[in-house]
Protein backbone atom coordinates (compact mmCIF):
# COMPACT_ATOMS: atom_id res chain seq x y z
CA UNK A 1 0.00 0.00 0.00
CA UNK A 2 1.54 3.39 -0.70
CA UNK A 3 2.08 5.76 1.92
CA UNK A 4 -0.64 8.83 1.94
CA UNK A 5 1.45 12.22 1.36
CA UNK A 6 0.82 14.39 3.53
CA UNK A 7 1.34 17.47 1.91
CA UNK A 8 1.52 20.95 3.07
CA UNK A 9 -0.70 22.10 6.26
CA UNK A 10 -3.17 24.63 6.28
CA UNK A 11 -1.56 26.90 8.70
CA UNK A 12 1.77 27.02 9.97
CA UNK A 13 4.13 29.71 11.93
CA UNK A 14 5.31 31.09 9.08
CA UNK A 15 1.53 31.94 8.13
CA UNK A 16 1.16 34.50 10.60
CA UNK A 17 4.25 36.78 9.02
CA UNK A 18 2.99 36.14 5.92
CA UNK A 19 -0.85 37.05 6.47
CA UNK A 20 0.15 40.71 8.32
CA UNK A 21 2.90 41.32 5.44
CA UNK A 22 0.25 39.79 2.45
CA UNK A 23 -2.85 41.31 3.80
CA UNK A 24 -1.69 44.97 5.13
CA UNK A 25 -0.68 44.97 1.12
CA UNK A 26 -3.62 43.91 -0.28
CA UNK A 27 -5.63 46.10 2.07
CA UNK A 28 -3.33 49.10 1.49
CA UNK A 29 -3.67 48.60 -2.49
CA UNK A 30 -7.50 48.37 -2.10
CA UNK A 31 -7.92 51.85 0.03
CA UNK A 32 -5.92 53.64 -2.38
CA UNK A 33 -7.91 52.13 -4.79
CA UNK A 34 -11.03 53.33 -3.27
CA UNK A 35 -9.05 56.50 -1.92
CA UNK A 36 -8.81 57.95 -5.74
CA UNK A 37 -12.16 58.02 -6.66
CA UNK A 38 -13.45 59.58 -3.23
CA UNK A 39 -10.59 62.03 -4.51
CA UNK A 40 -13.00 62.98 -7.18
CA UNK A 41 -15.89 62.78 -5.13
CA UNK A 42 -17.63 59.80 -6.39
CA UNK A 43 -21.10 59.32 -4.10
CA UNK A 44 -20.74 57.23 -1.48
CA UNK A 45 -23.61 54.82 -2.30
CA UNK A 46 -21.75 53.71 -5.35
CA UNK A 47 -17.99 53.56 -3.98
CA UNK A 48 -18.77 52.28 -0.59
CA UNK A 49 -22.56 50.36 -1.90
CA UNK A 50 -21.08 49.29 -4.84
CA UNK A 51 -17.68 48.84 -5.72
CA UNK A 52 -15.68 48.66 -2.43
CA UNK A 53 -18.03 44.72 -1.68
CA UNK A 54 -17.89 43.66 -5.19
CA UNK A 55 -14.02 43.98 -5.48
CA UNK A 56 -13.61 42.43 -2.53
CA UNK A 57 -15.06 39.44 -3.83
CA UNK A 58 -12.69 39.52 -6.26
CA UNK A 59 -9.72 39.66 -4.30
CA UNK A 60 -11.14 37.46 -1.16
CA UNK A 61 -11.66 34.86 -3.50
CA UNK A 62 -8.43 35.20 -5.89
CA UNK A 63 -6.49 34.34 -2.21
CA UNK A 64 -9.00 31.48 -1.27
CA UNK A 65 -8.58 29.51 -4.46
CA UNK A 66 -4.70 30.16 -4.52
CA UNK A 67 -4.74 28.69 -1.10
CA UNK A 68 -6.64 25.54 -2.31
CA UNK A 69 -4.49 24.99 -5.10
CA UNK A 70 -1.27 25.15 -3.45
CA UNK A 71 -2.71 22.43 -0.49
CA UNK A 72 -4.18 20.93 -3.40
CA UNK A 73 -0.76 20.57 -5.32
CA UNK A 74 1.13 19.85 -1.81
CA UNK A 75 -0.86 16.61 -1.77
CA UNK A 76 -0.42 15.50 -4.91
CA UNK A 77 3.28 16.09 -4.71
CA UNK A 78 3.96 15.46 -0.61
CA UNK A 79 5.73 18.61 -0.68
CA UNK A 80 5.54 20.31 2.82
CA UNK A 81 6.10 23.17 1.95
CA UNK A 82 4.49 25.07 -0.94
CA UNK A 83 3.11 28.36 -0.76
CA UNK A 84 0.52 29.28 -2.31
CA UNK A 85 1.15 32.51 -5.15
CA UNK A 86 0.03 36.27 -3.80
CA UNK A 87 -3.17 37.65 -5.34
CA UNK A 88 -4.72 41.16 -5.44
CA UNK A 89 -5.58 44.18 -7.29
CA UNK A 90 -3.17 45.38 -10.39
CA UNK A 91 -1.77 48.92 -8.74
CA UNK A 92 -1.19 50.81 -12.40
CA UNK A 93 -4.87 50.24 -12.97
CA UNK A 94 -6.50 52.11 -10.11
CA UNK A 95 -4.83 55.10 -11.33
CA UNK A 96 -6.04 54.58 -14.85
CA UNK A 97 -9.36 53.67 -14.30
CA UNK A 98 -9.98 56.42 -11.81
CA UNK A 99 -8.60 59.00 -13.72
CA UNK A 100 -8.43 58.10 -17.31
CA UNK A 101 -11.81 56.50 -17.60
CA UNK A 102 -14.29 57.06 -14.71
CA UNK A 103 -13.49 60.97 -14.22
CA UNK A 104 -13.54 61.78 -18.02
CA UNK A 105 -16.79 59.88 -18.53
CA UNK A 106 -18.39 62.11 -15.56
CA UNK A 107 -17.11 65.31 -16.73
CA UNK A 108 -19.00 64.81 -20.19
CA UNK A 109 -22.08 63.44 -18.81
CA UNK A 110 -22.32 64.54 -15.03
CA UNK A 111 -23.40 61.58 -14.09
CA UNK A 112 -21.50 58.87 -12.09
CA UNK A 113 -24.33 56.00 -12.46
CA UNK A 114 -22.67 56.46 -16.40
CA UNK A 115 -19.06 56.57 -15.24
CA UNK A 116 -19.09 54.18 -12.84
CA UNK A 117 -20.65 51.39 -15.19
CA UNK A 118 -18.25 52.51 -18.11
CA UNK A 119 -15.32 51.57 -15.23
CA UNK A 120 -17.07 48.38 -14.85
CA UNK A 121 -17.13 47.69 -18.64
CA UNK A 122 -13.77 48.37 -19.25
CA UNK A 123 -12.88 46.02 -16.52
CA UNK A 124 -14.85 43.46 -17.88
CA UNK A 125 -12.80 43.97 -21.10
CA UNK A 126 -10.13 43.70 -18.97
CA UNK A 127 -11.05 40.47 -18.04
CA UNK A 128 -12.30 38.87 -21.08
CA UNK A 129 -8.24 39.97 -22.70
CA UNK A 130 -6.19 38.58 -19.62
CA UNK A 131 -9.08 34.99 -20.00
CA UNK A 132 -7.95 34.53 -23.56
CA UNK A 133 -4.22 35.18 -23.01
CA UNK A 134 -4.16 32.17 -20.17
CA UNK A 135 -4.34 29.90 -23.34
CA UNK A 136 -1.26 31.69 -24.72
CA UNK A 137 1.14 31.45 -21.64
CA UNK A 138 2.18 28.01 -22.20
CA UNK A 139 3.84 29.49 -25.15
CA UNK A 140 5.41 32.69 -23.98
CA UNK A 141 7.16 30.47 -21.60
CA UNK A 142 7.90 28.17 -24.04
CA UNK A 143 9.62 30.40 -26.79
CA UNK A 144 10.82 33.70 -24.00
CA UNK A 145 13.73 32.80 -22.09
CA UNK A 146 13.59 32.75 -18.18
CA UNK A 147 15.99 35.63 -17.12
CA UNK A 148 13.76 37.72 -19.70
CA UNK A 149 10.67 36.75 -17.38
CA UNK A 150 12.42 37.54 -14.27
CA UNK A 151 14.22 40.35 -15.51
CA UNK A 152 11.35 42.48 -16.24
CA UNK A 153 9.66 41.30 -12.66
CA UNK A 154 13.05 43.39 -11.68
CA UNK A 155 12.23 45.93 -12.94
CA UNK A 156 8.52 46.53 -11.42
CA UNK A 157 9.92 45.42 -8.39
CA UNK A 158 12.60 48.42 -8.50
CA UNK A 159 10.12 51.17 -9.58
CA UNK A 160 6.71 50.13 -9.20
CA UNK A 161 7.32 48.21 -5.89
CA UNK A 162 10.00 49.81 -4.02
CA UNK A 163 10.02 53.63 -5.04
CA UNK A 164 7.49 55.23 -3.40
CA UNK A 165 7.38 52.93 -0.21
CA UNK A 166 11.00 54.32 0.14
CA UNK A 167 9.88 57.78 -0.32
CA UNK A 168 7.64 57.78 2.20
CA UNK A 169 9.81 55.55 4.75
CA UNK A 170 12.55 58.40 4.33
CA UNK A 171 9.59 61.23 5.07
CA UNK A 172 9.20 59.96 8.18
CA UNK A 173 12.38 58.12 8.89
CA UNK A 174 12.13 57.39 12.64
CA UNK A 175 9.18 55.21 12.16
CA UNK A 176 9.69 53.96 8.34
CA UNK A 177 13.69 52.98 9.08
CA UNK A 178 12.97 51.48 12.07
CA UNK A 179 10.21 49.48 11.05
CA UNK A 180 12.38 48.02 7.99
CA UNK A 181 15.12 46.81 10.08
CA UNK A 182 12.34 44.94 12.08
CA UNK A 183 11.29 43.36 8.42
CA UNK A 184 14.47 42.65 7.31
CA UNK A 185 15.87 41.30 11.00
CA UNK A 186 13.41 38.55 10.95
CA UNK A 187 12.78 38.23 7.38
CA UNK A 188 16.06 37.83 5.71
CA UNK A 189 18.62 37.32 8.98
CA UNK A 190 15.96 35.17 10.82
CA UNK A 191 16.46 37.24 14.03
CA UNK A 192 14.26 35.29 17.30
CA UNK A 193 12.25 38.18 18.03
CA UNK A 194 11.16 37.91 22.25
CA UNK A 195 7.91 35.65 22.15
CA UNK A 196 8.91 34.61 18.85
CA UNK A 197 6.77 37.40 17.50
CA UNK A 198 6.42 37.88 13.81
CA UNK A 199 9.01 40.48 12.07
CA UNK A 200 5.75 41.36 10.54
CA UNK A 201 3.53 41.94 13.46
CA UNK A 202 6.55 43.50 15.84
CA UNK A 203 7.32 46.10 12.62
CA UNK A 204 3.45 47.20 12.41
CA UNK A 205 3.23 47.23 16.44
CA UNK A 206 6.21 49.39 16.71
CA UNK A 207 5.30 52.06 14.13
CA UNK A 208 1.63 51.97 15.51
CA UNK A 209 3.49 53.16 19.15
CA UNK A 210 5.74 55.47 17.32
CA UNK A 211 3.55 57.44 15.08
CA UNK A 212 0.19 58.07 17.89
CA UNK A 213 3.30 58.72 20.45
CA UNK A 214 4.60 61.56 18.51
CA UNK A 215 1.51 62.86 16.97
CA UNK A 216 2.35 61.54 13.13
CA UNK A 217 -1.47 59.76 13.59
CA UNK A 218 -4.71 61.88 14.24
CA UNK A 219 -7.55 60.87 16.25
CA UNK A 220 -10.08 63.04 13.93
CA UNK A 221 -9.20 60.57 11.25
CA UNK A 222 -10.55 58.08 12.91
CA UNK A 223 -13.19 59.33 14.12
CA UNK A 224 -14.31 60.46 10.61
CA UNK A 225 -13.69 56.86 9.54
CA UNK A 226 -15.88 55.42 12.58
CA UNK A 227 -18.69 58.02 11.45
CA UNK A 228 -19.15 56.72 8.07
CA UNK A 229 -19.38 52.60 9.03
CA UNK A 230 -21.44 50.83 6.85
CA UNK A 231 -22.50 47.48 6.12
CA UNK A 232 -22.32 46.54 2.13
CA UNK A 233 -22.90 43.26 0.44
CA UNK A 234 -22.61 42.65 -3.13
CA UNK A 235 -25.38 42.93 -5.80
CA UNK A 236 -25.03 42.14 -9.77
CA UNK A 237 -24.22 45.13 -12.11
CA UNK A 238 -25.64 43.68 -15.49
CA UNK A 239 -27.76 46.35 -16.19
CA UNK A 240 -24.68 49.05 -15.40
CA UNK A 241 -22.69 47.10 -17.85
CA UNK A 242 -24.70 46.97 -20.55
CA UNK A 243 -25.17 50.52 -20.16
CA UNK A 244 -21.15 51.31 -20.05
CA UNK A 245 -20.57 49.87 -23.15
CA UNK A 246 -22.06 52.39 -24.39
CA UNK A 247 -19.51 54.93 -23.15
CA UNK A 248 -16.44 52.53 -23.82
CA UNK A 249 -15.24 52.93 -27.46
CA UNK A 250 -12.62 56.00 -26.44
CA UNK A 251 -10.97 54.05 -23.91
CA UNK A 252 -10.64 50.50 -25.17
CA UNK A 253 -7.47 51.41 -27.45
CA UNK A 254 -5.86 51.37 -24.29
CA UNK A 255 -8.05 48.37 -22.45
CA UNK A 256 -6.26 46.07 -24.75
CA UNK A 257 -2.51 46.34 -23.90
CA UNK A 258 -3.43 47.18 -20.31
CA UNK A 259 -5.15 43.86 -20.33
CA UNK A 260 -2.08 42.44 -21.92
CA UNK A 261 0.24 43.83 -19.32
CA UNK A 262 -1.85 42.34 -16.05
CA UNK A 263 -1.79 38.83 -18.05
CA UNK A 264 2.39 39.26 -18.49
CA UNK A 265 2.52 39.95 -14.80
CA UNK A 266 0.93 37.39 -13.57
CA UNK A 267 2.64 35.05 -16.19
CA UNK A 268 6.26 36.67 -14.58
CA UNK A 269 5.20 35.42 -10.92
CA UNK A 270 3.96 32.14 -12.00
CA UNK A 271 7.52 31.40 -13.39
CA UNK A 272 8.87 32.94 -10.46
CA UNK A 273 7.07 30.88 -7.99
CA UNK A 274 8.51 27.96 -10.21
CA UNK A 275 11.87 29.39 -10.05
CA UNK A 276 11.29 28.26 -5.75
CA UNK A 277 10.01 24.94 -6.52
CA UNK A 278 6.70 25.78 -6.69
CA UNK A 279 5.36 24.95 -10.13
CA UNK A 280 1.85 25.75 -10.74
CA UNK A 281 -0.02 24.80 -14.28
CA UNK A 282 0.21 28.34 -15.88
CA UNK A 283 -3.49 27.85 -17.64
CA UNK A 284 -5.08 27.10 -14.60
CA UNK A 285 -3.51 29.92 -12.32
CA UNK A 286 -3.57 32.23 -15.23
CA UNK A 287 -7.79 31.68 -15.21
CA UNK A 288 -7.96 32.69 -12.24
CA UNK A 289 -7.23 36.56 -12.01
CA UNK A 290 -9.09 36.73 -15.43
CA UNK A 291 -12.40 35.15 -14.69
CA UNK A 292 -12.81 36.59 -11.28
CA UNK A 293 -11.74 40.13 -12.98
CA UNK A 294 -15.01 39.38 -15.17
CA UNK A 295 -17.13 38.49 -11.56
CA UNK A 296 -15.64 41.73 -10.36
CA UNK A 297 -17.43 43.73 -13.30
CA UNK A 298 -20.45 41.82 -12.82
CA UNK A 299 -20.82 42.96 -9.06
CA UNK A 300 -19.70 46.48 -9.52
CA UNK A 301 -15.92 46.66 -9.76
CA UNK A 302 -14.06 48.48 -12.19
CA UNK A 303 -10.31 47.21 -10.94
CA UNK A 304 -9.02 43.96 -12.35
CA UNK A 305 -7.00 41.41 -10.48
CA UNK A 306 -3.47 39.93 -10.94
CA UNK A 307 -0.95 37.01 -9.49
CA UNK A 308 0.67 38.99 -7.37
CA UNK A 309 4.60 40.01 -7.27
CA UNK A 310 6.54 38.48 -4.34
CA UNK A 311 6.01 34.41 -4.25
CA UNK A 312 9.72 34.31 -3.01
CA UNK A 313 9.95 36.51 -0.46
CA UNK A 314 6.42 35.15 1.50
CA UNK A 315 8.36 31.70 1.05
CA UNK A 316 11.34 32.61 2.65
CA UNK A 317 9.39 34.54 5.10
CA UNK A 318 7.61 30.90 5.99
CA UNK A 319 4.12 31.24 4.78
CA UNK A 320 3.04 28.54 3.08
CA UNK A 321 -1.00 27.95 2.58
CA UNK A 322 -2.83 29.55 5.54
CA UNK A 323 -1.49 33.13 4.89
CA UNK A 324 -3.32 33.72 1.48
CA UNK A 325 -6.54 32.21 2.33
CA UNK A 326 -6.55 34.70 6.00
CA UNK A 327 -6.02 37.03 3.06
CA UNK A 328 -8.86 36.28 1.55
CA UNK A 329 -11.05 36.21 4.22
CA UNK A 330 -9.91 39.04 6.06
CA UNK A 331 -10.20 41.19 2.47
CA UNK A 332 -14.20 39.96 2.16
CA UNK A 333 -15.16 40.44 5.87
CA UNK A 334 -13.25 43.78 6.25
CA UNK A 335 -14.95 44.97 3.54
CA UNK A 336 -17.90 43.51 4.02
CA UNK A 337 -18.36 45.25 7.46
CA UNK A 338 -17.26 48.39 6.11
CA UNK A 339 -14.18 48.79 8.44
CA UNK A 340 -11.20 49.38 5.52
CA UNK A 341 -11.53 53.07 6.22
CA UNK A 342 -10.75 52.75 10.01
CA UNK A 343 -8.17 50.03 9.96
CA UNK A 344 -6.06 52.49 7.79
CA UNK A 345 -7.08 55.14 10.36
CA UNK A 346 -5.77 54.16 13.08
CA UNK A 347 -2.26 51.77 11.21
CA UNK A 348 0.47 54.38 9.74
CA UNK A 349 1.13 53.66 5.93
CA UNK A 350 4.58 54.04 6.95
CA UNK A 351 4.45 51.22 9.08
CA UNK A 352 3.23 48.65 6.24
CA UNK A 353 5.70 49.70 3.53
CA UNK A 354 8.62 48.35 4.72
CA UNK A 355 6.89 45.11 3.50
CA UNK A 356 7.27 46.07 0.08
CA UNK A 357 10.94 47.05 0.09
CA UNK A 358 11.99 43.67 1.41
CA UNK A 359 9.51 42.04 -1.38
CA UNK A 360 11.41 44.51 -4.30
CA UNK A 361 14.64 43.11 -2.72
CA UNK A 362 14.05 39.49 -2.58
CA UNK A 363 12.34 39.48 -6.41
CA UNK A 364 15.25 41.30 -7.69
CA UNK A 365 17.74 38.88 -5.67
CA UNK A 366 15.79 36.38 -7.78
CA UNK A 367 16.06 37.37 -11.07
CA UNK A 368 19.62 37.67 -10.68
CA UNK A 369 20.85 34.76 -8.62
CA UNK A 370 18.96 32.44 -10.77
CA UNK A 371 20.22 33.64 -14.41
CA UNK A 372 23.07 32.99 -16.02
CA UNK A 373 26.13 35.17 -15.41
CA UNK A 374 26.43 36.56 -18.78
CA UNK A 375 22.92 37.42 -19.56
CA UNK A 376 23.07 39.97 -16.48
CA UNK A 377 23.95 42.80 -19.13
CA UNK A 378 20.62 42.13 -20.59
CA UNK A 379 18.59 41.70 -17.80
CA UNK A 380 20.49 45.41 -17.08
CA UNK A 381 19.01 47.10 -20.03
CA UNK A 382 15.46 44.91 -19.36
CA UNK A 383 15.34 47.75 -16.14
CA UNK A 384 15.77 50.53 -18.12
CA UNK A 385 11.62 51.02 -19.66
CA UNK A 386 10.59 50.65 -16.03
CA UNK A 387 12.75 53.48 -14.73
CA UNK A 388 11.30 55.44 -18.16
CA UNK A 389 7.49 55.02 -17.16
CA UNK A 390 8.24 55.40 -13.51
CA UNK A 391 10.31 58.87 -14.18
CA UNK A 392 7.74 60.02 -17.05
CA UNK A 393 4.66 59.09 -14.61
CA UNK A 394 6.38 61.15 -12.06
CA UNK A 395 6.70 64.24 -14.42
CA UNK A 396 3.16 63.87 -15.40
CA UNK A 397 2.17 63.75 -11.81
CA UNK A 398 4.26 67.13 -11.00
CA UNK A 399 3.07 69.26 -14.00
CA UNK A 400 -0.53 68.06 -13.55
CA UNK A 401 -0.08 68.87 -9.76
CA UNK A 402 0.98 72.67 -11.57
CA UNK A 403 -1.65 72.77 -14.37
CA UNK A 404 0.29 71.83 -16.76
CA UNK A 405 1.41 68.88 -18.97
CA UNK A 406 4.31 68.42 -20.90
CA UNK A 407 3.27 69.30 -24.31
CA UNK A 408 2.52 72.92 -22.65
CA UNK A 409 6.15 73.15 -21.63
CA UNK A 410 7.31 72.23 -24.50
CA UNK A 411 9.13 69.15 -25.28
CA UNK A 412 12.42 71.05 -26.30
CA UNK A 413 12.14 72.98 -23.15
CA UNK A 414 12.28 69.44 -21.10
CA UNK A 415 15.13 67.85 -23.31
CA UNK A 416 16.98 70.82 -23.12
CA UNK A 417 16.92 70.76 -19.16
CA UNK A 418 17.69 66.88 -19.16
CA UNK A 419 14.21 65.37 -19.33
CA UNK A 420 13.86 63.30 -22.32
CA UNK A 421 10.20 63.21 -22.07
CA UNK A 422 9.51 61.75 -25.75
CA UNK A 423 12.16 59.34 -25.75
CA UNK A 424 11.13 57.70 -22.21
CA UNK A 425 7.44 57.87 -23.01
CA UNK A 426 8.26 56.13 -26.60
CA UNK A 427 10.72 53.19 -23.99
CA UNK A 428 8.45 53.09 -21.49
CA UNK A 429 5.29 52.66 -23.40
CA UNK A 430 4.37 48.76 -22.13
CA UNK A 431 6.98 48.71 -20.14
CA UNK A 432 6.69 44.90 -18.74
CA UNK A 433 6.60 43.59 -22.98
CA UNK A 434 9.18 46.04 -23.82
CA UNK A 435 11.53 44.82 -21.40
CA UNK A 436 11.03 41.02 -21.78
CA UNK A 437 11.59 41.33 -25.41
CA UNK A 438 14.80 43.57 -25.66
CA UNK A 439 16.16 41.09 -22.66
CA UNK A 440 15.22 38.12 -25.22
CA UNK A 441 16.93 39.78 -28.04
CA UNK A 442 20.04 40.40 -26.06
CA UNK A 443 20.65 37.41 -24.37
CA UNK A 444 20.80 35.48 -28.12
CA UNK A 445 23.10 38.15 -29.13
CA UNK A 446 24.86 37.54 -25.97
CA UNK A 447 25.32 33.40 -27.05
CA UNK A 448 25.76 35.03 -30.34
CA UNK A 449 22.75 32.81 -31.97
CA UNK A 450 22.25 36.44 -33.96
CA UNK A 451 19.55 34.80 -36.63
CA UNK A 452 17.42 33.79 -33.70
CA UNK A 453 18.07 37.73 -32.28
CA UNK A 454 17.05 38.98 -35.63
CA UNK A 455 13.95 36.66 -35.57
CA UNK A 456 13.00 38.40 -32.32
CA UNK A 457 14.06 41.86 -33.25
CA UNK A 458 11.36 41.64 -36.25
CA UNK A 459 8.40 40.11 -33.86
CA UNK A 460 9.16 43.28 -31.72
CA UNK A 461 9.13 45.80 -34.62
CA UNK A 462 5.83 44.23 -35.69
CA UNK A 463 4.29 44.52 -31.87
CA UNK A 464 5.80 48.40 -31.83
CA UNK A 465 4.41 49.18 -35.21
CA UNK A 466 0.92 48.10 -34.77
CA UNK A 467 1.02 49.96 -31.18
CA UNK A 468 1.37 46.72 -28.62
CA UNK A 469 4.57 48.72 -27.13
CA UNK A 470 6.54 51.86 -27.56
CA UNK A 471 2.80 53.65 -28.48
CA UNK A 472 0.25 54.84 -26.08
CA UNK A 473 -2.39 52.88 -28.40
CA UNK A 474 -3.05 50.37 -31.15
CA UNK A 475 -3.50 51.42 -34.87
CA UNK A 476 -2.21 50.90 -37.93
CA UNK A 477 2.06 52.46 -37.76
CA UNK A 478 1.17 53.77 -34.45
CA UNK A 479 4.88 53.20 -33.05
CA UNK A 480 6.01 53.37 -36.50
CA UNK A 481 9.16 54.83 -35.45
CA UNK A 482 10.39 52.20 -33.07
CA UNK A 483 9.56 49.69 -35.41
CA UNK A 484 11.93 50.95 -37.88
CA UNK A 485 14.44 51.17 -35.13
CA UNK A 486 14.07 47.19 -34.70
CA UNK A 487 14.14 46.40 -38.00
CA UNK A 488 17.49 48.29 -38.27
CA UNK A 489 18.40 46.35 -35.20
CA UNK A 490 17.57 43.02 -37.04
CA UNK A 491 19.88 44.20 -39.89
CA UNK A 492 22.72 44.89 -37.83
CA UNK A 493 21.75 41.33 -36.10
CA UNK A 494 22.32 39.85 -39.59
CA UNK A 495 25.10 41.17 -40.58
CA UNK A 496 26.71 39.95 -37.46
CA UNK A 497 25.52 36.35 -38.33
CA UNK A 498 26.98 36.46 -42.11
CA UNK A 499 30.28 38.59 -41.58
CA UNK A 500 33.28 36.91 -40.63
CA UNK A 501 36.65 38.36 -39.55
CA UNK A 502 39.65 37.40 -40.60
CA UNK A 503 40.48 35.78 -37.46
CA UNK A 504 37.29 33.93 -37.64
CA UNK A 505 37.90 32.70 -41.16
CA UNK A 506 41.29 31.31 -40.41
CA UNK A 507 39.76 29.35 -37.04
CA UNK A 508 37.44 27.92 -39.50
Amino acid sequence: MNKQLKGTPWFVKGDTNGFFGLFSNVLTNFLAAIGLLAAINMPGDILYGKIVPGTAVAIGLGGIIFAIQARRKSLETGKEDMTAMPYGLSVPHYFIVAFGVILPVYAATNDWVIAWSTGIAWNLVQGIIMTLGAFVGPFIQKHIPRSALLGSLAGIALTFIAMNPMGEIFSTPYIGLLTLVIVLGGWIAHKKLPGNIPAGLLAIIIGMVLAWATGYMELSAVQEAASGFSIAFPSIAIGNLIEGFAYLSPFLAAAIPLAIYDFLESLDNIESAEVEGDKYPTTLSLLVPGLLSILGSFLGSPYPTIIYIGHPGWKKAGARVGYSLATGIGIILIAFIGLMPLVMSIIPLVALLPILVYIAMTIGTQAFTTADPKHVPAMILGLMPFIASYVILQVNNTLTAAGLSAGEVGFDVLRDNGVYYEGWSTLGASDILVSMMLITIVIFLIEKKFKVAAMYSLITAGLAFFGFIHAGEFGFGTGSEAALGYVAMAAGLMFFNYYKHPSERNKA
